[in-house]
């Protein structure tokens, strides 16, 4: 897949926190060269427990990921920025959305976005069980 011309931009998302920044290596790579898709998703669901870890305060498992779209493809030596936001709290749950994007070796100042998905963390107990998470857990400025 090459990027399709309008696939680039000069800005990434001032609506979004960025939770995590990693840079891919050669141990990353399939057969193909590319990045493997795994871990790119092993990625995205660290960068995706950071927020909801503010809400839950205490243990939480990932038990669902409802979309994960892999847009383009990642590249060892990209510098992979990962933003996400909260878009749902249940009583034990809560649902995130992360958008990765790229900033390619030869193109400096140019991103584009190579992975989105949702996923659902749950609160648990040390039973493994599912717990509420607190009211009072609101982030300031959440």
């Amino acid at each position: 897949m090459s990027p399709e011309p309008h696939a680039t931009q000069t800005h990434l998302p001032q609506d979004r926190e960025l939770v995590l920044k990693v840079v891919p290596m050669p141990a990353d790579c399939n057969a193909n060269g590319d990045i493997f898709g795994g871990w790119v998703m092993a990625q995205v669901d660290l960068a995706g427990a950071v927020l909801p870890a503010r809400y839950v305060r205490g243990r939480m498992a990932t038990v669902a990921v409802n979309e994960f779209i892999f847009k383009q493809p990642v590249r060892v030596g990209d510098l992979l920025s990962f933003y996400a936001h909260v878009t749902r709290i249940g009583n034990t749950s809560i649902t995130v959305r992360v958008e990765v994007y790229a900033e390619r070796m030869n193109a400096q100042g140019q991103y584009v976005k190579v992975t989105e998905a949702n996923l659902t963390y749950v609160a648990i107990d040390d039973q493994g069980r599912p717990r509420p998470i607190p009211k009072d857990s609101a982030p300031r400025g959440a």
